[in-house]
C-alpha cells in the first residue's frame, strides 16, 4: 500500500460501514452500543495511549452535542478562540494561555480533511497521510502481536479511527485547546472518552437518529446529556419543555451546574459570518462557552455575565463576524443565478433552511432593480435525501415555503438528484445509445457506501420524490388552491451536475426573455433564486460540481 493522502482516503473508506449493516442497525431496536466507549478505550490502548485519563486532557477539550446546529456552535467557538491566539506565531512558546486550537467535526462537505482542523485551517494531505498511517501501522502490529488478522478487523469503523486519528493528531501538534463535536447522541458516542473537559454545550435538540437514539424527544435529550462531566460547566440553548427537564435531571445526577443561555443582545447589531437568524442562536451558546473556556484558561478581562448582558469584547466580536462554515444558509452567486445551499436534512433544520430562503427570496425581490418587475424570475429546487423519509421532508419544506412565501407554488422548477456530483457516460458495449450512463461519479473524498446502490442506481428515491410533490400539487388542486398556478416543472437526474446545467439553462432562458421584453434593469435584475438542500452530502457534491 502507498502512503500517499489518496491512499489514506482509499484505505479509510475500507472501514465504511456498509448498507446491509446500517440497515441492521437501524431495524434491530438495538439503539446506541452501550459497549461503545470500552470499545474505544480499547482502541486508544492499541493505538498506544493507556487511556489514563489525562492522556488527553492534556487537549483541554470542549465537548459539543445536539441535533441542529452543532457544527456551526464549534465553528463560532473555535472562531472566537482564535482571536486570542497570539498574534505572532513564534510567541506561542512564552504564552500558556491558548496556542493551537484544534476543531473536530462531522460529516465533512468536500475533503474528509475538513473533519480535523488546527486554528480554522484543516490538515494538509501530508499531514492526514502521516498522523492517518501512524494508527493504522500501530493497530496492525497490535493484532499481529496477539496473532489476529491485519485486515479491516484489526480496526474500528469509520468515524471511530478518525476520532482516535484526530486526537492524536493534536496530541502531536501540541494543540492545547480542542473543541470536539460529538457525532451521533453523546452518551456513548467514540468522542465521549474524553473525561474532563473545560466546558460542554448542548445546541437545540430535534427528532433524529430515532433507531439509536429512540423516538422521543427526551430520550435524544438523555443521549446528549452523557457529555455532561463534573467540574465542567454546562450550557445549553433553549429546548422543548421535555427536552429541558431531561437535562437539568441528568446535570444534577452529575453534579454539573446547567445553564440555559438566551439570545444575545449584541447579535441584534453584529453581522454573523453565518447568515440566517437562527445562527444567532447557535453564536450566544458559543458566546458562552467560549468565555467559560477562556475563564478555566485563566484569561483575563472576560465578563462574567457575558452570555446574558455583558457587551461583547471586541475580540469576540470579530469571531462571530469573520466565522467561516460551508454548506450552512451560504450563497453563491454566478451569471443570473443565486445558489441558496444548506445541508438541512430533518425536520426542524428543513424548516430553517427553508424560512432562511424565504428571506432571502423576499429580500430580492423587494430590492429597488426588481420589486417593478410584472414578472417573476423561477425559482429553482435541487433536492435530495437518500437515507430518511424524503417525501415527509420534501412535504414540511414544500409547506414552509408555502407559508414564508404566501404562495401555493413555491417553485417553477424542481430537480431530483442522487448526492453523486458527475455520472459517466454511457458504456461503449451499451445496446442503446440512450442507456442510463453508469454511476461513477464520486470523489473518493465523498464516496459512502451506507446507502442502498440498488436504490441508487434505479434513481428510487428520487422518482419517489417526484410522485410526493405531485400529490402535494393535487391536493391543493383539491382544495382550490392553485387555480390559474402553473404546476412544478419536476426532473430526476442522476448527477448533481446535471441538476446544475439544467439550472443554467434555465437562467440563460430567463435572461434572453428579459432582454427581449427589455426589462433588464441591471446587474442582479431578476436572477433565478436555486436552493439547493435536503442533504449534507448532496450539498458537499453540489460544491464539488462549482468548485471543482
Amino acid at each position: 500500500m502507498g502512503r500517499s493522502y489518496g491512499d489514506a482516503v482509499a484505505a479509510l473508506n475500507t472501514l465504511q460501514s456498509n448498507f446491509s449493516v446500517v440497515e441492521a442497525i437501524r431495524t434491530s431496536g438495538r439503539g446506541m452500543n452501550k459497549q461503545a466507549i470500552p470499545e474505544m478505550i480499547e482502541w486508544c490502548r492499541k493505538a498506544g495511549y493507556e487511556m489514563k485519563p489525562a492522556d488527553f486532557n492534556r487537549l483541554k477539550p470542549i465537548q459539543i452535542a445536539g441535533t441542529k446546529g452543532k457544527g456551526s456552535t464549534s465553528a463560532f467557538v473555535s472562531s472566537i478562540l482564535s482571536q486570542y491566539l497570539p498574534e505572532n506565531p513564534t510567541a506561542a512558546a512564552h504564552s500558556p494561555k491558548l496556542s493551537k486550537i484544534g476543531l473536530y467535526t462531522s460529516p465533512h462537505l468536500r475533503f474528509v480533511r475538513e473533519r480535523i482542523q488546527i486554528n480554522n485551517q484543516m490538515l494538509s494531505e501530508e499531514q492526514f497521510a502521516r498522523y492517518f498511517f501512524v494508527i493504522w501501522d500501530r493497530l496492525e502490529a497490535a493484532a499481529a502481536k496477539v496473532g489476529l488478522p491485519t485486515n479491516t478487523s484489526a480496526k474500528p469503523v469509520y468515524f471511530r479511527y478518525l476520532t482516535l486519528m484526530a486526537f492524536h493528531a493534536y496530541l502531536a501538534e501540541g494543540v492545547d485547546t480542542a473543541i470536539i463535536e460529538a457525532g451521533i447522541g453523546g452518551e456513548y458516542d467514540s468522542t465521549n472518552i474524553l473525561t474532563a473537559p473545560t466546558v460542554t454545550g448542548i445546541t437545540s435538540l430535534g427528532i433524529d437518529h430515532t433507531a439509536m437514539l429512540g423516538e422521543s424527544i427526551e430520550e435524544i435529550a438523555w443521549h446528549k446529556a452523557g457529555i455532561m462531566k463534573p467540574g465542567a460547566e454546562a450550557f445549553t440553548a433553549p429546548q422543548p419543555a421535555g427536552a429541558m427537564e431531561v437535562l437539568h435531571r441528568r446535570a444534577n445526577e452529575k453534579g454539573v451546574t446547567l445553564t440555559v443561555v438566551p439570545r444575545h443582545p449584541d447579535l441584534e447589531h453584529i453581522t454573523l459570518g453565518l447568515a440566517a437568524d437562527f445562527q444567532k442562536t447557535n453564536a450566544s451558546l458559543a458566546i458562552a462557552i467560549a468565555a467559560a473556556h477562556l475563564c478555566r484558561l485563566g484569561v483575563p478581562n472576560i465578563p462574567a455575565d457575558i452570555a446574558a448582558t455583558s457587551p461583547l469584547p471586541d475580540r469576540f466580536r470579530r469571531g462571530l463576524e469573520t466565522v467561516r462554515w460551508g454548506g450552512r444558509c451560504e450563497t453563491r452567486r454566478e451569471r443570473g443565478i443565486t445558489w441558496c445551499i444548506d445541508g438541512g436534512h430533518t425536520m426542524e433544520s428543513i424548516e430553517v433552511a427553508g424560512t432562511w430562503f424565504a428571506d432571502r427570496v423576499k429580500t430580492a425581490t423587494s430590492s429597488p432593480s426588481t420589486s417593478n418587475h410584472p414578472t417573476t424570475p423561477p425559482r429553482i429546487l435541487i433536492f435530495n435525501q437518500q437515507t430518511r423519509n424524503a417525501p415527509l421532508l420534501a412535504r414540511h419544506l414544500h409547506s414552509t415555503l408555502r407559508t414564508s412565501l404566501n404562495t401555493s407554488n413555491p417553485f417553477t422548477h424542481a430537480l431530483f438528484t442522487t448526492n453523486q456530483p458527475f455520472a459517466s457516460p454511457p458504456s461503449p458495449s451499451s445496446s442503446s445509445s440512450t442507456a442510463a450512463p453508469k454511476i461513477t461519479g464520486f470523489t473518493p473524498d465523498l464516496l459512502s457506501t451506507n446507502t442502498n446502490a440498488d436504490e441508487v442506481d434505479s434513481l428510487k428515491v428520487q422518482r419517489g420524490l417526484v410522485d410526493a410533490w405531485g400529490e402535494i400539487e393535487m391536493e391543493m388542486k383539491r382544495k382550490g388552491e392553485m387555480e390559474g398556478v402553473k404546476g412544478t416543472e419536476m426532473r430526476v437526474t442522476r448527477s448533481i451536475y446535471e441538476a446544475a446545467e439544467k439550472v443554467r439553462r434555465v437562467a440563460r432562458e430567463w435572461e434572453v426573455e428579459m432582454e427581449g421584453k427589455k426589462m433588464m434593469g441591471g446587474e442582479g435584475v431578476g436572477e433565478v433564486m436555486v436552493l439547493v438542500t435536503g442533504s449534507v452530502h448532496l450539498v458537499g457534491g453540489f460544491l464539488e460540481v462549482l468548485d471543482g
